[in-house]
């Protein structure tokens, strides 16, 4: 598995989203994910989105992923 494929399979699984996947390993993964869909959600609840991206995946290929979920609104406040 690779960082390229992770981020597009996580940006198809929710339209809109911007991701940033980084892993040299090939098992582990860090990833900033930007969604309108987190608008309103607990950072579980946000979590749950995006391992539904992933699928069986998860636990698999993929052995561990890192998250930080944010809404637009959140990214752009962080740029300041």
């Amino acid at each position: 598995m690779d960082s390229t494929s992770i981020q597009a399979m996580i940006e198809n699984g929710l339209p809109g989203a911007r991701a940033e996947v980084q892993g040299a390993d090939g098992v582990h993964f860090e990833a900033t994910v930007v969604a309108s869909q987190f608008a309103g959600k607990l950072p579980l609840a946000r979590h749950r989105l995006v391992y539904a991206t992933l699928g069986e995946l998860m636990g698999g290929a993929i052995h561990a992923l890192a998250l930080k979920t944010l809404t637009p609104e959140e990214a752009a406040a962080r740029r300041g």
